[in-house]
């Protein structure tokens, strides 16, 4: 631990690896980058599958769903899988200082490798946003039976739209985000108040991280239903987004910056529409 540097609200190291033993320092990078890679790989697949139709319905036979008729058990668990995919691939990579942090401190106190402990606290991270995930596949299911999906995947009526935006880039400014992100940029803290011991305890320590980082991204991810569930494009911005909000300088600022442009943009494609 003592090759990582640490203030509240500040991560200045994010691959604390010296104190893992040799096979784990480049098993454990190795494994998140490929994950990160995989998950990016499908979504560009399933975009290109997509992309030869502009119409709703193919597309969405495109990725093995029902069109215009109601969703079938397999349809939802489709959509929850691609929404479990992308957000693996989006949060990640912010996620990498965390998880690297973690599997230092659990060598520095039980003296060996702790692959298991780590894909423990890996899992209770991902099980925040598969939680997500299913909430998200749940709200494209109701939004596909009212007919408010757009061929685009975005919600119907640039109104919807522009109170999505507009709601997101106010959360930006929340004191629940403001508090969400301190904890997502203060992982040894985090790590040091919240330490579990065990297998349990490793999963317990994802989750409750995931939490906080549930907190602090949930709002941007709510953006896709206003520019396209499949905009790959708004998919790899809002994924840059995050992870400067999460290991970049200024973080605070960076997320209020974003909230005004958020907000800009929702009152423009308002009043685009009130013309």
């Amino acid at each position: 631990m003592d090759s990582t540097r640490h203030f509240p609200g500040r991560v200045l190291s994010f691959f604390p690896l010296k104190s893992l033993p040799g096979r784990d320092r480049m098993f454990i990078p190795l494994c998140i980058l490929l994950i990160t890679v995989l998950a990016w790989a499908y979504l560009v697949h399933l975009d290109r599958q997509m992309s030869a139709d502009l119409d709703y319905e193919k597309a969405m036979a495109a990725m093995g769903m029902s069109g215009s008729q109601g969703w079938t058990l397999v349809d939802a668990l489709l959509a929850f899988a691609m929404w479990t995919v992308m957000m693996i691939g989006m949060m990640t990579p912010a996620a990498a200082p965390v998880i690297l942090l973690f599997a230092s401190m659990q060598s520095e106190r039980i003296g060996r490798g702790t692959s298991l402990e780590i894909l423990l606290f890996a899992l209770g991270y991902a099980a925040i946003w598969s939680g997500f995930s299913a909430v998200a596949a749940g709200f494209q299911l109701a939004l596909h039976e009212a007919a408010q999906l757009s061929t685009s995947m975005a919600v119907t009526g640039g109104y919807w739209s522009g109170a999505i935006l507009i709601a997101v880039g106010l959360y930006q400014w929340s004191s629940l985000k403001s508090m969400c992100l301190t904890h997502c940029r203060s992982p040894l803290g985090f790590l040091m108040t919240n330490w579990r011991a065990g297998k349990l305890g490793a999963f317990q320590m994802g989750w409750r991280h995931g939490v906080y980082c549930l907190g602090c991204c949930w709002a941007l991810m709510v953006v896709l239903f206003a520019v396209g569930v499949m905009n790959l494009v708004w998919v790899a911005l809002l994924s840059g987004i995050v992870l400067l909000e999460k290991i970049g300088p200024r973080s605070a600022t960076i997320a209020k910056v974003v909230g005004v442009g958020l907000v800009v943009f929702g009152v423009a494609t308002i009043a685009h529409l009130v013309r």
